[in-house]
């Protein structure tokens, strides 16, 4: 008997590894995350910010749906929640990203959605043991919503400060 090994379908690859990034062998998360954020940065150069905050709302919709999606497709080949599918990081960091107005605040955004994402505290490990592709999302979209509030604090903290 010959078995043939057959590889996952590519554009459930190129979403759930976020364009590659999830193949980043030290930290794909954080790779995959730091994509997110240097495509949002992208954006915030040649985009309005009323216009901004709506792609970004859309790249979180779309790449919810997506990413779900192509996780689904990428766990009988990579396992139940697969160190390479990123486009959970991508959609967790853009979600606190919806607050910054600038290269200092989009870096801490980044840097709140990493800490979250990585400690999972406040229900996002409960959410992480969880199983099925949509749990592999849930846990980065609360991580990301933390993220949100814990930056609107530091803004309005900084904006009272002077």
């Amino acid at each position: 008997m010959h078995f043939v090994m057959k590889r996952p379908p590519i554009i459930p690859v190129i979403i759930g590894t976020g364009f590659g990034s999830g193949f980043f062998p030290w930290g794909p998360g954080t790779a995959g995350a730091v994509v997110a954020t240097a495509v949002w940065l992208a954006l915030a150069n040649v985009l309005g910010s009323a216009m901004l905050a709506a792609v970004t709302v859309g790249l979180i919709v779309v790449f919810t749906i997506l990413g779900t999606w192509a996780t689904h497709r990428l766990m009988p080949f990579w396992g139940s929640d697969p160190s390479r599918v990123v486009v959970d990081e991508m959609v967790g960091v853009w979600i606190p990203l919806l607050l910054a107005d600038d290269y200092y605040t989009a870096v801490i955004a980044l840097l709140l959605f990493r800490f979250f994402d990585i400690v999972k505290p406040l229900g996002i490990r409960a959410l992480d043991r969880r199983r099925g592709a949509f749990w592999v999302m849930a846990d980065d979209l609360l991580a990301g919503v933390y993220s949100l509030a814990v930056l609107e604090l530091i803004i309005l903290i900084r904006t009272w400060a002077g």
